[in-house]
């Protein structure tokens, strides 16, 4: 089994759409019209001293940032670790 394994302070994160999109009159949405989304799972991460996230959370990320990439029928972004912006966390309502 293959994986991927960044290095050099580098985070990989999950950048798989769910399929084409319709619109609600029918119109589908290429791959090519869709804004790239800057939120994303994290599934990697070299070893970076203090990080504040973790494999499954969920970032922010700057918008041009990283370098896409396809493996093994996936797609990911390779992003700094400096890149990220935020991690989203689950808070109760008050």
């Amino acid at each position: 089994m293959k994986e991927l394994q960044p290095i050099n302070q580098q985070v990989v994160l999950d950048i798989t759409t769910s399929g084409e999109q319709k619109t609600s009159s029918g119109i589908i949405i290429p791959d090519t019209a869709k804004e790239k989304p800057m939120t994303a799972p994290v599934v990697a991460m070299s070893n970076i001293e203090n990080a504040e996230i973790a494999i499954g959370d969920i970032v922010v990320f700057k918008k041009y940032s990283g370098t896409e990439i396809e493996f093994e029928g996936k797609k990911y972004l390779v992003i700094p670790y400096a890149d990220l912006l935020a991690k989203i966390v689950e808070t109760e309502s008050i």
